[in-house]
């Protein structure tokens, strides 16, 4: 039986570097976060439309990483709100992701049932003092 799990054992590493190539994005610069600090979220119309069905498939390959990627999960998440009708500034951004995968490529969370971890986490209820 646990032949059988090996062979479905998920390779993020491997994932994540297949994501660059599929996109063409292997050769491109890393970025340092997966979002601009200086970019608004909006829906600009004032910029041309892309393939929906390109960008669909690059957001939904990120999602498929954020399973063992919460550290992409937020700036995912604000990109999925754009798939009906994407611009060239939502591809631009979805693929600042992409690239700032290349420069994390070895990071992630591993789900292993033989350790025995516990995942444990913590939240600020009070939401830094705000409540």
């Amino acid at each position: 039986m646990s032949d059988i799990l090996a062979q479905f054992e998920w390779n993020e590493e491997e994932y994540a570097k297949n994501l660059l190539k599929r996109f063409s994005l292997d050769s491109t610069k890393e970025a340092r976060t997966p979002l601009s600090t200086t970019t608004k979220l909006s829906k600009d119309n004032a910029s041309k439309s892309v393939d929906a069905k390109n960008y669909r498939i690059m957001i939904g390959s990120l999602l498929y990483l954020t399973a063992s990627r919460p550290n992409i999960m937020y700036s995912v998440g604000l990109y999925t709100w754009f798939q009906a009708y994407p611009r060239e500034s939502h591809l631009h951004a979805v693929k600042r992701i992409i690239k700032y995968i290349k420069g994390t490529v070895d990071h992630g969370i591993r789900y292993d049932k033989e350790t025995g971890s516990e995942l444990i986490g913590y939240s600020d209820a009070e939401m830094g003092g705000k409540c």
